[in-house]
Formats: C-alpha cells, structure tokens, sequence
C-alpha cells in the first residue's frame, strides 16, 4: 500500500476568511488545483491537489472570519481520540475536540506543551 505513514506529517490546511484570495494566490504560485470538499455540513472547504499528487493533500477552509488566519499541519494517526488523549497527558491542549465527517474522516486540533498548534487525523481504511 502506498500512501503516508502513521504518524508522518500528511496534511496542511490553510483557513482564512478569503479563500479565494488564498486559492489564486497559491494556484498561480506552485500550481495547485482546488476542488470543493462538503463532507462537513456547513463547512466551506476547499481540498487542494498539488502536483503529482494522486489527491487532495491539504485543505483551504473559509472560516469566515470566525478565527484568526493560520496555517497548519496534520500528522496522520491510527486513532485519534487516543492521541489527543495521550497529547494532554504530555501536557498538550485541545484546540478542537475529535469530529468525523461524512466520508469517515476523523480529526482534532491541538496545541503542544509550548503553544505550537497542530492536528492529528486518521482516514478509513480503503476498501477494496
């Protein structure tokens, strides 16, 4: 199977209360193609494809005006409401309590010890 490892860096998600903006900027920069996401009710997300890339690796979210604009990592884990768990036994905090969208998706947001925030994810299994 080819893909990333558990626990490897595997997705970027920019927000920004002007996703277009974001789009075309990165668009014309590095080539990136976008493709609307609604796997989250009442989410504005954009997946993002990079060059070579065989699907979406990163995400634009429209956060509309809700957050401060960011950009962040995700590392891909075999379970997430585990890692979180073991995240704030380390002295990590949670930004955003584990959901899962409709396509089986599962997620959270996190700050380490000193502040640095990131997320974790797990995907399903492919089916076959």
């Amino acid at each position: 199977m080819s893909g990333p490892a558990l626990n490897s860096v595997a997705w970027f998600e920019i927000g920004s209360d002007r996703p277009e903006e974001v789009k075309k900027f990165f668009g014309d920069l590095f080539e990136w193609q976008f493709k609307l996401n609604k796997d989250l009710e009442g989410v504005d997300y954009h997946a993002t494809i990079t060059p070579g890339s065989p699907g979406p690796v990163g995400g634009i979210f429209d956060h509309a005006g809700k957050f401060d604009d960011y950009s962040v990592f995700y590392v891909l884990v075999a379970d997430v409401p585990a890692t979180v768990e073991r995240a704030k036994s380390l002295g990590g905090e949670v930004v955003m309590e584990p959901v899962t969208d409709a396509a089986g998706v599962s997620f959270a947001r996190l700050r380490d010890n000193t502040g640095h925030h990131f997320g974790v994810f797990s995907a399903p299994a492919p089916t076959e």
